[in-house]
């Protein structure tokens, strides 16, 4: 199989420190945007946030006893979106963070998109990571400093200890996140608008690593299981790619040519970690499982090399809040062990809800992140334009000088092919993948009633 399975490995140890060399701005790569003018690149696992990658897990020891006292604890119930938080927050892809924010917390991410940490230093947060509870929680809650938090089930997730409780101003939260209140924005009308007006931070103690029985939880790696295998490969650097869509053969030629990029730079292993997100994400967006199955035959077919790729799935749910949130998709990279970030055009951008354009100007992301606090020392690669050159029958690089020969084929128009079962032309993408792609909108087509069925999983 061409997918990396998540598998035991034994635990090594990151405390040799790695060498460090100064690459000549000559030597950098044009599109290489960090300063200063001399970019400080280390060989090897960049380190985490705060020094050291937080886990939230309860000792196997501890287990049985912290049930036990949560049986006897306010209980408050998770949404699919607070679990996916939980799961996030458990293993350490926010770190240093070590449980829903507290107030000052979450408003140094509103109002700085960065976190002040014991030691001065400053790491970056731009999205908040809160659990809201409605006034009937609040009041049950009373003088309690701990609650339980349990799933649809009633089974217990959690302990959220030293809690502070504090107001959910929803619109604040909103217009700072998404720089506009306009409504239709996915992710707050499915977990902010009917949330609880109040916000509870405190300290997560979780009892069990988070599983979602969907045949994936295989591919979960942690930022720890992560760096294991990074290690394991002697990977010298590790390119991130963050996506929640189909990977075409622009994609692939993108991250081949950044491999080629660092191997040019001087090192001699960089592996490419190739990130799809795994959380919510708006009803329109191809289904995690049909991606990750149209991924796995990606490798299959070799568009991308298996020995330099590692695939695994980033459990955040996705906000599409643009040039605010690709920063949060670029530091949980930094924990999970990457030094180097492909950023593209409208990255984790969108439509407007309202009106006809796009929510984020597409060349904001890639220069919030140059400039992005506490992102200093992750290097970013921006994209190159890739199209679909006539004459070579292949994706290539876009050339100004000769734009007659490129085609551009948009989402839209990509998801129009597939839904007709029709074929892109040769060389867009590997015939696997495009098979997947058909497969999935074939099993959208309106049914006798007219109406399109829900995805089911690949």
């Amino acid at each position: 199989m061409a997918f990396l399975l998540k598998v035991t490995t034994p635990s090594l140890s990151y405390s040799k420190p790695h060498k460090t060399r100064f690459i000549p701005p000559a030597k950098l790569p044009i599109s290489l945007l960090k300063p200063p003018k001399r970019t400080r690149i280390s060989c090897g696992l960049i380190d985490p946030d705060g020094g050291k990658l937080v886990s939230l897990f309860v000792d196997s020891s501890q287990k049985e006893l912290k049930k036990r006292q949560a049986l006897s604890l306010p209980r408050i119930g998770l949404t699919r979106i607070d679990l996916e938080w939980v799961h996030v927050l458990s293993e350490g892809w926010a770190s240093p963070l070590k449980g829903f924010m507290r107030e000052s917390e979450f408003l140094q991410t509103l109002h700085f998109n960065a976190l002040r940490i014991e030691n001065g230093a400053v790491v970056n947060m731009s999205v908040p990571i809160v659990l809201a509870v409605d006034d009937e929680q609040k009041g049950r809650i009373g003088e309690s400093t701990k609650v339980a938090l349990v799933d649809d089930s009633d089974n217990t997730v959690a302990i959220l200890s030293d809690i502070e409780i504090y107001k959910h101003n929803k619109e604040e939260r909103i217009a700072r996140t998404w720089g506009t209140t306009a409504p239709g924005l996915p992710y707050v009308e499915e977990a902010i608008t009917n949330a609880g007006n109040w916000l509870i931070g405190g300290d997560l103690e979780v009892i069990e690593p988070i599983k979602y029985n969907d045949g994936l939880d295989r591919f979960r790696m942690s930022p720890m299981e992560l760096r294991e295998e990074f290690a394991r490969r002697n990977a010298d650097a590790v390119f991130a790619f963050q996506l929640r869509n189909p990977v075409h053969n622009g994609h692939a030629l993108l991250m081949t040519d950044t491999r080629r990029r660092l191997l040019e730079m001087g090192y001699k292993n960089p592996v490419l970690l190739l990130h799809p997100l795994g959380g919510y994400t708006k009803a329109d967006d191809v289904p995690l499982s049909w991606r990750m199955k149209q991924h796995e035959k990606v490798l299959e077919d070799g568009v991308l090399d298996p020995e330099t790729t590692v695939v695994s799935i980033f459990p955040s749910p996705m906000h599409y809040a643009g040039p605010t949130e690709v920063q949060w998709h670029a530091k949980a990279r930094i924990n999970a062990g990457a030094n180097f970030y492909i950023v593209g055009r409208d990255p984790a951008g969108m439509s407007h809800p309202v009106e006809k354009r796009d929510l984020y100007d597409a060349d904001h992301g890639k220069k919030v992140l140059s400039m992005a606090p506490g992102l200093e020392r992750l290097n970013i690669l921006p994209f190159k334009v890739a199209a679909y050159d006539k004459t070579q029958s292949k994706m290539a690089f876009f050339d100004p000088s000769r734009s007659q020969d490129f085609l551009f084929i948009s989402g839209t128009k990509m998801r129009a092919l597939a839904k007709s079962g029709e074929n892109p032309p040769d060389g867009f993408m590997c015939p696997g993948g495009w098979e997947v792609l058909v497969e999935y909108y074939g099993s959208l087509a309106p049914t006798g009633n007219g109406k399109v069925p829900k995805p089911v999983p690949a």
